[in-house]
Formats: C-alpha cells, structure tokens, sequence
C-alpha cells in the first residue's frame, strides 16, 4: 500500500497541498486537482446530472465516493510516518524556497505562501478507515470497531499521535461507512528534515504555523485521543449535551435518538483538523537551532482569523502594483485557486466551512473595508443540511453586496448543499474572467510578516 492510498483525497490538508504545489509549478487547480483539465466538461455534465437525482441518491453516491478511498483496518499497521512525510515533499518542485511553512492546515495561509513563494508541509494528515456496524450517530460504537485498529497504527508509528475524529453533524455522509484518522507529527519527519535541508534558500525562513484551537477529548492512549464534534456552528455543549438543533437534524435524518450520547471528555486538545500539537513547535525550534536556520512562529487562535489579514495583504500589494483592489473571491473549504486568484487580480478571502458563522465572518470584514465593485463566492457541498448550514440564498445576500458584480460562482442553488458539479464548474468559471494580470514577482517576507502582525489576532515573529 502506498501512501497515496492512505491519505484522503477530500481533506482540507490534501487539498490545500494540492492547490499550492500546483501553482509553485505554474499551475491552476481543475476539479480540485484531481482529474487533468480535459476531462473537467464532461465531468461537469455527469455531475450535473447527478444534482438532478433524488436527495438520498445524492447522499449515497457522495458518501460512496469517499469511501472508496478509505482503507481497511487491518492494513493500517502497514502504514509508515515517513512514506506519508515524502509523499507530502514529493508534491513540490525541486527548487529553492525563501520560506518554508510548517504545521496547521489553512486556506488563507495558502494565499500567503503562494504570495511569498513559499512551500508548505502539514502536521495533520487524514487517514480515513473502512469500518462496519456503527452508524454517524454511535460513537461509542465507533470507537470500539476501530480501537484496535487505531493502536496497531500508532505501534508502527513512534512519531504520531492519533485524534480519532467523529462529527455525525458535518460529517455525518463519510462516516456512515468510515471512521476518520487524523494524524499528527510529534517531532519532523526525516523526509520533512531533509527536504527543509535541501530546499529552504540560504537565509530563508522556516515558519511554523500554529493555529491554538483546542477541542473537548477522551483520553484512548498516550498518544491516542478522541474527538467528538468539530468546529463549524454546533458548540461543543451541543454535541456532547444535545440541544433543539440537534434534536431537530436527529429528527430530519429519521435518526432513532433525539440526542448523541458519545464518550465523556476528560480534557481538550489541538483541534483534530486545524490545531497544531506544541510538541512539533519545540522540535522544529531545535532543529533550526541545530542547523543555524531563522525560525519564526506564525500564530492565529482560530483558522479564519487569518483571513482578513491576508486579503488585506492582497489589496494593498496589488495597490502597490498599480492594480485594482475592488474583486474579492470567497473560497470554502478546500475550494482553493491561488493561480487564478493571482491572474484576475482577485482578493482572496478563505472561509472554513459555507456555515453561518463564516458568513458572518465575512460579512464583519465588509463591514470595515472600503467596498468592493465585484464579489464572487465559492461554495463548498459537503452533502449534507448541517446545523448551522448558510443556504445558498444567504451567501447570494452577501455576495450582492458588490457594487457591480456579486453571484455564487460555479453553484446551481437549487442543488446546494449536493452540488457536486460545482467542484469541477467553480474552476471552469473561473478561467472564464476576462481581464488577467501577470503573475507578479514574490513578496518579501518582512514586509508580510510586517502587515500580518499589525491586524488583530494574528502574530508573526522569530520563534524563541
């Protein structure tokens, strides 16, 4: 087994690792990187067709879709650390880089290393697991078809901790036949030493990434926790004490219970998707230390925090080109496109999740920015009418406030939250955009650490 077959092709960490190396290779993204650009027209036709299923077809051919990629759970003692962290390096071209990146995954900080033409190397990689039995809404169940499985990785894995996560909310379609892995390195990976090593210009920066979001857990292990619920709208009291919301999406899915009753937390930890594990913070200190290399600590308390930063990056770099500052795209998830963000001139602005706190997000950034002439938003289809899910008619309210043009860009509403086309249209819409720009020459690192630092809740500075 390779580690390719390992990892999920749908996580926001594959995702993003895609999107970036694509574009330091001078390259878009066409359906999320996945499939080569020719087949993009006739894929879009045999998604759209599939928008015109009846729901429960949708969900089940969305659900089946990330279950072929799962693994089964005994092969997981088959899986090594270091073939996952090469195959994370091997994604990049061979060439020097005045900042490496390491640690949390985030959709804004993509932006900010295609920007600076940075490479980026994740801590938290997703392993999704075939599994039998438990249904979304039983996750002691869950848990108890996968624990085994779960330490037999970690036996074959020294360097790794395991956050089991299980979000029967946002979730709730994948995990109706796989459990989701997350794992995280403790301390770099050999391939990750290396590639810094070889890779990393001569007086270059090697930033790590850390984003302090923490989250209710059950202690499996030493190194083996579990997560129940995820960050999006429903708060963690919701998912571990039930609440009218829950309730009311239980009732929707014709679930059997009214409420979830999963293991009691006895703690909290990084966030099993985008926080990052402090022990890998002090070995990267030590390992720059010991190689003479500039560390720097890049640190946001939650993964949209960043967001307004660096779209306020983008507007006043493309402000000092002599370019237009008033086209905003809005992306979700792992919706990335750095390449066409930087060819039309766009600023872009990453979003979690298409959930109302996002949008809400959004809208306070509107709120205290001078207006913009054109705002295009992408929006993310995960399958499924989550708590606090933002209809696509809310994100079109927010998009017309552009002065000229404001629409949601590759989505058929009707189809929203389902749209599966729209992960191949979004692109080709897109490539449509007439007026281009050149791809501009790298920022310097100062001058963005500089400007990151001066906006609220994010912190750029040397590691100590």
């Amino acid at each position: 087994m390779t580690a390719a077959q390992a990892v999920a092709s749908f996580d926001s960490a594959t995702g993003m690792l895609r999107a970036l190396s694509r574009f330091l290779a001078g390259r878009d993204v066409p359906a999320i990187g996945k499939v080569p650009a020719a087949l993009e027209l006739p894929l879009t036709g045999l998604l759209g067709a599939a928008n015109r299923l009846p729901v429960t077809a949708r969900e089940r051919l969305y659900a089946t879709s990330g279950w072929t990629e799962a693994i089964t759970r005994h092969r997981l003692g088959q899986v090594r650390s270091e073939a996952l962290a090469a195959w994370v390096t091997g994604h990049y071209p061979r060439r020097r880089y005045p900042v490496i990146f390491v640690g949390s995954a985030n959709g804004a900080l993509v932006h900010l290393a295609a920007a600076l033409d940075a490479a980026w190397l994740p801590q938290t990689l997703l392993l999704p697991v075939r599994r039998r039995g438990a249904t979304p809404d039983d996750p002691r169940g869950d848990l108890a078809a996968v624990r085994a499985a779960g330490r037999a990785l970690l036996a074959a894995n020294p360097d790794l901790v395991l956050h089991h996560m299980h979000d029967p909310n946002q979730d709730r379609l994948m995990i109706s036949g796989m459990t989701y892995f997350r794992i995280k390195w403790q301390r770099l990976p050999f391939a990750y030493r290396r590639f810094i090593r070889e890779h990393l210009a001569p007086g270059g920066l090697l930033v790590t990434v850390d984003c302090t979001l923490r989250w209710p857990t059950t202690r499996i292990d030493d190194r083996y926790v579990f997560q129940f619920g995820a960050p999006g709208d429903a708060t963690p009291e919701e998912y571990h004490r039930g609440g009218p919301r829950v309730a009311d999406l239980l009732a929707r899915y014709r679930a059997p219970v009214r409420r979830w009753d999963p293991p009691e937390p006895d703690g909290n930890s990084p966030e099993a998707e985008w926080g990052l594990d402090p022990a890998l913070l002090d070995d990267v200190r030590a390992f720059a230390h010991r190689h003479r290399l500039r560390a720097h600590l890049l640190r946001f308390d939650t993964p949209q925090q960043l967001s307004p930063a660096v779209a306020d990056l983008y507007r006043s770099w493309y402000a000092d080109r002599g370019l237009p500052t008033d086209r905003l795209l809005v992306e979700s998830f792992l919706l990335l496109e750095p390449w066409w963000t930087l060819r039309t001139g766009s600023v872009p602005y990453w979003s979690v999740f298409a959930t109302q706190a996002s949008r809400t997000a959004l809208d306070r950034y509107l709120d205290t920015r001078d207006p913009y002439d054109e705002i295009r938003v992408l929006l993310f289809n995960h399958g499924t009418e989550s708590i606090g899910l933002a209809t696509a008619r809310e994100w079109h309210r927010t998009a017309a406030r552009a002065r000229k043009i404001g629409v949601l860009t590759g989505a058929d509403a009707a189809a929203y939250p389902r749209d599966f086309a729209s992960f191949v249209r979004a692109h080709r819409e897109l490539s449509k955009i007439r007026t281009r720009y050149p791809l501009p020459l790298p920022l310097d690192a100062g001058d963005a650490a500089a400007a990151l630092t001066a906006r609220e809740q994010v912190t750029w500075h040397p590691a100590t």
